[in-house]
């Protein structure tokens, strides 16, 4: 057998050759139905952070770092397949950056046997490379035809009115997370880590701070926070968020309610979100407000 070459790729050969490895696309980014394009040609990827595996010529294991336009480093490794896991894991080996490897998979992925075993092989490859399991996520899209979920008027809301303001609060809502991310961030740097984390996201996000709104009772007293954005590839929900002394009284729903009628007066005929599928209450939340699960997520890191 000969060696295997992991290289880059150049801007006038990326598709061609990344596409060229067969694949049946039960897992991973073609179940987003988004083929693979570089960014000068409108699509998601850098060249220069799209790697292949070569034996004699043929592409046996690929991988595609993901940034937003104006990163300056990989944000995750959302595209990984192997022909063969020692090639997959010779491949991850040699990457340059090891952001989140964020494979996606379809509902109940563990009951089809040719779906487990596309998942589990590049699972198997990533632990061998040295990552290992953190979470696993639903992937809910909202769309038009699931309705508009209507309010209660249980909750007031308001533009938030600095980074101050949402900094404490989502310091404060760190107490009691059921988000393993954010449980992660706590126990390697503490919750106010995690509030950071949380906050440099929403403003990573293109799309108006002026959107954000804290929620608050008919007295007054604040409850919690939402923050619908426009990501890279469109409307979501990008954080709903409880203070720990309101929990338990559907607040949540009341938050993304909110959330997603904003965005679809702005415009948003689809509206995507994600939540650890150990968040019981979120989840909940998702399904009374017509949000179905589409796909999960599986987070290593």
């Amino acid at each position: 057998m000969t060696d295997l070459v992991v290289r880059a790729l150049a801007e006038n050969e990326a598709r061609e050759v990344f596409t060229s490895m067969p694949d049946a696309g039960l897992v991973g980014r073609p179940l987003l139905g988004r083929a693979y394009g570089t960014v000068a040609e409108g699509g998601e990827y850098r060249p220069d952070w799209t790697f292949v595996a070569e034996r004699d010529g043929e592409v046996v294991a690929r991988a595609a770092l993901w940034a937003g336009p104006e990163d300056t480093r990989p944000r995750i490794l959302d595209w990984f397949d192997c022909l063969d896991e020692e090639d997959g894991v010779q491949l991850l080996r040699a990457l340059p950056a090891r952001p989140e490897f964020e494979l996606i998979l379809p509902p109940g992925w563990r009951t089809d046997p040719a779906v487990r075993a596309a998942a589990e092989k590049r699972i198997g490859a990533a632990e061998r490379a040295g990552y290992h399991p953190l979470v696993e996520r639903y992937r809910y899209v909202w769309t038009e035809a699931n309705g508009l979920p209507s309010p209660t008027g249980t909750l007031n809301f308001r533009p938030v009115p600095d980074d101050a303001v949402v900094l404490d609060l989502l310091t404060r809502v760190q107490e009691g997370t059921l988000d393993a991310h954010d449980r992660r961030t706590i126990a390697q740097s503490g919750p106010t880590a995690a509030a950071r984390e949380e906050l440099e996201f929403l403003n990573w996000c293109p799309s108006p701070r002026d959107w954000w709104r804290t929620a608050h009772t008919a007295d007054g007293e604040l409850v919690g926070f939402h923050a619908p954005v426009h990501n890279p590839n469109g409307p979501a929900v990008g954080l709903v968020a409880v203070l720990p002394e309101h929990r338990g009284n559907g607040y949540a729903h009341e938050l993304l309610v909110d959330c997603t009628r904003l965005l679809v007066q702005h415009g948003a005929q689809e509206i995507a979100a994600t939540t650890d599928v150990g968040n019981h209450p979120m989840a909940a939340a998702f399904a009374r407000a017509g949000y179905p699960v589409v796909q999960h997520r599986y987070c290593m890191v």
